[in-house]
């Protein structure tokens, strides 16, 4: 009996293996920059016009993760790691990568992944069943055999179907890039690499297919051969990338790089001898992740002679002014910039961000009107609303202060202080006005949440 008791409880474990979940995004951080959102936009919208979708509905969302991925994981979003776009060479290879994630999309393949799971599953729990017989029957070495195999054959029918899906999407995607009228020559470059990438993990193709048997992907070899005759013949093969948008990408790239990257891999990647826009940009923000303030001011300085009004370099300008504590002075550019952008929400945030930390009750009453107009622009910036929870409370509003505090702390999925700061918001408003309104959703919300977390356990 304790050997059987033994087995049951392997049996178990090895069923728990057949529950597949798909929640990347949840486990890693997203990066917010104006810049880089909309030339991300830029890139991909004549893409998302070619697969029928609306580029309004469509989010290009840059997670911080350096390893070389994109995904979808649900709604018409695709999230691109910040490891892709530093690997990337030139504008068309990520466009490449783009096209593919739109084929995921437009081929419903994350509504249909419950269908794969589906199929494996059922594989999995007959071997289960046939396992469990054969133990009760005294033979445990045959039951042992029985959920190995199939549990091998579920992973191996999963993977099959997602391997089909990725085919699909490859297919997919160049035909949008066709539609667009942008080159394929980017996509098949970064398949090359990718393949490049498989050879030093030490990925090579057995006579038995053995390697792909245990892929989610097929192998970037064999998506190389198929796609090559694909793009060869496709009128929009030798098209040129809009020259003034590969510069865009260049300094988005380098400007990402700068930012997530140490000072020293920087500046060895960016030299002082690289005078363009792209190495100035990166410099600027390694010689203010060093706290050489006066070094990244003459960076961004050298590129606001060339370009005066580009609100993204007045953006970094106050960035570095206001994070080096001196607010007063980040005013000028951050006001000019959120004015070029028609308050670009997350320019008008951190204007409204400095307005607040200059401490000048003269300054509240703007920083109010900026930050209101950033949420409503921008519902979905913890940040903007943990800013003008501060305003609210500096200007003795508490009941909208926890009203602010709830939509920070419900995008920060703090449901239970989110439950508690919409509840005390909800107490202290107007009964019937739009943010009591507003309060009680979020109080659903959170119960809901937290319902939810609880049923989990």
């Amino acid at each position: 009996m304790r050997s059987l008791n033994r087995l049951l409880a392997l049996v178990m474990a090895l069923a728990a293996l057949t529950v597949f979940t798909a929640r990347p995004a949840l486990a890693q951080s997203i990066l917010r920059d104006a810049e880089s959102e909309a030339v991300l936009q830029d890139m991909s919208a004549p893409l998302i016009e070619a697969a029928g979708l609306e580029p309004e509905n469509v989010e290009i969302v840059l997670v911080n993760d350096p390893s070389v991925n994109a995904f979808v994981a649900g709604g018409q979003i695709v999230y691109i790691h910040s490891g892709l776009i530093n690997a990337a060479e030139n504008a068309n290879e990520v466009q490449g990568v783009i096209a593919h994630e739109l084929g995921h999309i437009t081929g419903g393949h994350i509504l249909r992944f419950g269908d794969g799971i589906r199929e494996a599953s059922g594989i999995s729990l007959l071997s289960l069943l046939i396992g469990v017989g054969a133990a009760l029957a005294g033979a445990g070495e045959a039951a042992m055999g029985a959920i190995m195999a199939g549990q091998r054959a579920a992973m191996g029918k999963f993977l099959a179907f997602s391997r089909a899906q990725e085919s699909s999407a490859d297919a997919a995607g160049a035909q949008y890039l066709s539609d667009a009228g942008v080159s394929g020559k980017g996509s098949l470059e970064f398949f090359k690499r990718l393949q490049q990438m498989e050879f030093r993990r030490g990925f090579r193709p057995s006579a038995r297919g053995d390697d792909e048997y245990y892929r989610t992907h097929p192998m970037a070899g064999d998506r190389v051969a198929t796609l090559r005759e694909t793009y060869a013949i496709d009128p929009a093969w030798e098209k040129q990338t809009d020259p003034e948008l590969e510069a865009r990408f260049q300094r988005m790239q380098a400007k990402l790089y700068g930012y997530l990257a140490e000072p020293k891999q920087v500046l060895t990647r960016y030299p002082a001898s690289m005078t363009g826009d792209a190495a100035r940009i990166a410099r600027a923000y390694a010689f203010h992740k060093d706290a050489q303030v006066d070094r990244a001011s003459e960076e961004i300085e050298a590129l606001l002679e060339r370009y005066p009004d580009d609100p993204y370099l007045l953006e970094v300008k106050g960035q570095v002014l206001l994070e080096s504590g001196r607010p007063e002075e980040a005013l000028p550019p951050l006001r000019r910039a959120t004015e070029i952008t028609r308050a670009q929400p997350l320019i008008a945030t951190m204007f409204g961000h400095a307005l607040i930390a200059t401490e000048d009750e003269d300054n509240y009453e703007e920083a109010e009107r900026v930050l209101r107009a950033a949420v409503q622009r921008d519902r979905y910036n913890p940040f903007a609303w943990y800013q003008l929870g501060v305003v609210y409370a500096a200007r003795g509003d508490m009941a909208r202060a926890r009203l602010a505090s709830a939509e920070q702390q419900v995008l920060s999925r703090q449901m239970q202080r989110a439950l508690q700061s919409a509840e005390a918001a909800e107490n202290a408003l107007p009964v019937g006005s739009p943010d009591w309104l507003r309060a009680q959703d979020i109080s659903m919300q959170a119960r809901a949440a937290l319902e939810r977390e609880r049923e989990g356990r």
